[in-house]
């Protein structure tokens, strides 16, 4: 399983809106800047971010996209949800296509152990804690070992 390059940057792009003020508004162009996307592309995250409800869009000119939860509300499972669907690790599992193999199969119960595990770890993780962790890692000194591979 690996995440998809939309909810990498739906994270990435919600992150930064968490470290803002409340109520705090930016455009999609702000927001495409700042994540480094292109602004067609966290357009497209933004409308899937609205559809499941997390981000709040204004018309107008003080219009933009801004939380519409406490970050502190705000799973890392609930992001992933609302980008990429309900997490499946595998199609036999509930909500997937099925398996003609379901009986007699050993490998279901491990994956729906590893899913659950998996859907526990990001619940467990919220968009403020990300926020926070962001905020951390910008105002550190890179170790030694950091600059040595940093470009002029």
């Amino acid at each position: 399983m690996q995440i998809t390059r939309t909810t990498d940057y739906g994270i990435r792009v919600l992150t930064h809106l968490a470290m803002l003020p409340p109520g705090t508004r930016l455009t999609a162009a702000e927001l495409a800047a700042e994540s480094r996307a292109s602004v067609p592309f966290v357009a497209k995250i933004l409308q899937r971010l609205v559809a499941g409800r997390l981000v709040v869009s204004r018309r107008g000119f003080e219009g933009g996209f801004e939380l519409s939860r406490d970050p502190r509300t705000v799973s890392v499972l609930d992001i992933v949800t609302a980008l990429d669907g309900p997490l499946r690790l595998n199609e036999c599992l509930p909500g997937g296509a099925g398996c003609e193999s379901l009986l007699g199969c050993a490998a279901r119960d491990v994956w729906m152990r590893a899913q659950a595990a998996l859907a526990r770890v990001l619940e467990t993780e919220t968009l403020d804690r990300l926020a926070a962790a962001t905020r951390r890692d910008r105002h550190r000194e890179p170790a030694p070992a950091e600059t040595a591979y940093m470009m002029p």
